[in-house]
């Protein structure tokens, strides 16, 4: 999703606002731009390419002897017009007077632009963004009124949007308005602040505004003042988001993916400590759910996209298997949304983002809440729209993760996932004290087994480089490790762009068999539990068919290298645990293979961290 920067204060703005750019390169972007307010004048310098470029042609602009004070700038990650130097961001009015960017989709772009081509108003690009910048220079032209025009403006355009507007005639302001794409402001030491992603701002303050659905902002060095799209003020509090700034930089990794991988014991001890005590899950002080609801609930749904859904099945996977009296599901956020998914008191829906932004997510909730639905949400960043409007929200421990391809949130979603249906069940007298203190002790002995699933890269790399040849990848798994093959199957595709199929293994004979070859390698995820010797068949009639075969293992099991070409060992842990160890070689693997092939690893092709938009 684009990225957005906006500044003003006593600053360099060009340097601040390119440092808030690069931090937001991660969300993914085909061009770059800035706007500058250099003395009476606003300047803008757009390239199709990377920051860093923009970086080199900014230095070269003539922008005047004097460092500007004040400016926006944007990445763009192209939806209506294509990848060109015209369509970027920011956008000018013809009248000079209105400078804007925009995050999101104007859904009736081309209507605003046929009424007001007809007034004779000359469009430059083929952008969406650019009816709304001609539109606001029109409304405000006729009243004269930042805040009248901007209040019109949001009313007459519909879809997802974040504003950030520079007024030629009003040098002291950058206005902002925010409906369905996220904006964070915030104000420190006579400078205020927007973005897209509250990591750009953390160098200069943890103190932020989350602009909320339908609300306007107006940005000065004294502050930042809140209006609802009715124009009426409003009174806002900051949010401390406790997150170090350090945390959004590489250090000497070559990658954030590879830094990110190995902070996930770190993640999973933070998790476990904030929820648990030695043997028993305690969140009580966490969940606000009555403690009696969940006697009455009879159905409960995991709602989420992406890896964010494969931690839902693992959750769900969890609940089925210690109570079979709840009818549990997990669903893809853009599915359920069409679903009846029914009404009332006997119904919890848990919706997990990362981000807190995800749109069908977001709209999927809203849907629950509005048939009464009892909802809990599960999300990476405090005071993100998910955490806002579901009342009862969890947040995860991961810290910032600047990797596209999502790797420590999903292990502090299933750890949270996992430990809040412990709490779930035992509310609901479902949890016997033995399975209570059996899951609670795998769970905290998985920090150090992934630790030493870590220490052995070495071999998981070599085993990257000799297949990352093959033409596509299988994985292949049972019960709780059909979660973990969607989601391996998932790290291949994101990151080095090979064909990659996850299945239950079950099913390989209705249909994929036929695929198979010796091109074709399988990943079989086969720990050491009830289901080992079925896995086992499944892997024999692949490797019939001359397909490579790697295996991922428990440790001991020294019997099974007779199945495979290739084996990863992993230590053995609680069964219903085994996805939050298993995945570690599986992002390993990934990753390695992706560097093999010369991949951009940190911000892969054709992909966002947040889809904010439907």
């Amino acid at each position: 999703m684009c990225g957005i920067m906006g500044y003003i204060g006593k600053n360099d703005a060009k340097q601040v606002i390119l440092n808030g750019l690069a931090k937001q390169e991660y969300r993914g972007y085909d061009s770059a731009g800035l706007a500058l307010r250099c003395g009476e004048s606003i300047k803008s310098v757009k390239i199709v390419g990377r920051v860093s470029e923009l970086k080199k042609l900014v230095e070269e602009s003539d922008l005047g002897e004097t460092a500007p004070v004040s400016g926006i700038g944007h990445t763009r990650w192209a939806t209506h017009g294509g990848v060109t130097v015209t369509n970027a961001h920011p956008h000018e009015s013809v009248d000079g007077n209105i400078v804007l960017l925009h995050n999101g989709i104007i859904e009736n772009a081309r209507e605003i632009r046929d009424k007001l081509e007809a007034e004779g108003i000359v469009f430059i690009s083929d952008t969406d963004t650019e009816s709304a910048c001609q539109l606001l220079a029109r409304l405000y032209r006729d009243c004269g009124d930042v805040l009248s025009a901007m209040t019109k403006l949001c009313a007459s355009i519909t879809g997802a949007f974040a504003l950030v507007i520079l007024f030629r005639d009003r040098p002291g302001e950058i206005w902002c308005a925010r409906r369905g794409s996220p904006l964070v402001v915030a104000h420190s030491d006579g400078a205020s602040l927007c973005a897209s992603d509250p990591t750009a701002l953390l160098d200069y303050t943890h103190d932020l505004f989350f602009m909320e659905e339908g609300e306007i902002a107006r940005l000065t060095e004294d502050g930042c003042g809140f209006f609802g799209f009715d124009g009426e003020p409003r009174e806002k509090q900051s949010i401390f988001l406790q997150w170090d700034s350090v945390m959004a930089d590489k250090g000497h990794y070559e990658h954030f993916m590879r830094k990110e991988i190995d902070e996930q014991p770190d993640v999973l001890r933070f998790t476990i400590e904030a929820h648990t005590d030695i043997t028993s899950v305690d969140m009580e002080k966490t969940l606000k759910l009555p403690p009696d609801l969940m006697r009455g609930i009879s159905r409960v749904q995991f709602v989420a996209c992406g890896t964010s859904y494969y931690a839902a099945a693992v959750a769900c996977n969890l609940m089925e298997s210690l109570d079979d009296t709840l009818n549990v599901r997990a669903d893809v956020s853009s599915e359920y949304r069409y679903r009846n998914i029914g009404r009332g008191d006997d119904t919890l829906a848990i919706f997990i983002s990362q981000s807190g932004e995800t749109a069908d997510t977001l709209s999927a909730a809203r849907i629950a809440k509005s048939k009464g639905v009892h909802c809990i949400a599960i999300t990476n960043v405090r005071g993100s729209t998910l955490d806002r409007e579901v009342d009862n929200s969890l947040l995860s421990l991961a810290g910032p993760e600047i990797g596209v391809a999502a790797t420590k949130t999903f292990t502090a979603q299933v750890a949270l996932l996992s430990i809040l249906v412990l709490q779930l069940l035992k509310l609901r007298g479902a949890l016997s004290a033995t399975d209570e203190a059996r899951l609670i002790g795998g769970l905290r002995s998985i920090p150090a087994k992934q630790q030493a699933v870590l220490s052995r890269e070495n071999d998981i790399k070599a085993l990257a480089e000799k297949y990352s040849d093959s033409k596509g990848f299988f994985f292949i798994g049972r019960r709780e490790s059909v979660p973990l093959t969607l989601e391996g199957a998932l790290k291949l595709k994101e990151i080095a762009y090979l064909p990659s199929e996850a299945y239950a293994a079950g099913e390989m004979k209705h249909g994929p068999i036929a695929m198979l070859d010796e091109k074709l390698t399988v990943v079989a995820i086969v720990p050491q539990n009830d289901l080992r010797e079925k896995m086992l068949s499944n892997v024999a009639e692949c490797r019939a068919r001359n397909a490579p075969i790697i295996l991922l293992a428990t440790d001991g099991d020294e019997g099974i290298k007779s199945f495979a070409n290739d084996v990863i060992f992993a230590p053995a842990t609680e069964k219903e645990l085994f996805p939050l160890l298993g995945v570690v070689p599986l992002q390993l693997f990934a990753y390695h293979v992706a560097k093999t092939l010369g991949r951009d690893i940190d911000m892969p092709r054709n992909l966002a961290k947040s889809v904010t938009v439907e």
